[in-house]
């Protein structure tokens, strides 16, 4: 079952270009060596400077592997720092944690 982390923040205004393409080097990173998807969304409404990355992994499990090797990683470690210490606001993330909805098949008698 399909799980999807969608964290958004803030970034610094001051910080703005940097902050964009840092985040373009993590997403790259990150689906190029970790078994997930990673997108970048940007607002269309609501807060200028709030962006958000969504995550799909193929399930609880997966995503722990994944989050694992990459708490590992000092490169990605090296990424996810000079993010978060120099381009968004402190404290501005909140994560959130959804599973897709299960699909059971159903047989449809026509009679």
């Amino acid at each position: 079952m399909a799980i999807f982390v969608y964290q958004t923040f803030e970034i610094k205004q001051d910080k703005f270009k940097e902050g964009i393409e840092n985040l373009k080097e993590i997403k790259t990173f990150r689906n190029e060596n970790y078994d997930h998807n990673v997108e970048i969304l940007t607002p269309v409404s609501g807060e200028d400077h709030t962006y958000a990355l969504l995550t799909k992994y193929e399930g609880l499990a997966e995503m722990e592997l994944q989050n694992k090797k990459m708490f590992e990683d000092e490169e990605y470690l090296k990424l996810i720092g000079d993010f978060f210490l120099q381009n968004i606001v402190q404290g501005s993330m909140y994560t959130q944690i959804y599973r897709a909805l299960s699909e059971k098949k159903t047989d449809k008698k026509h009679g």
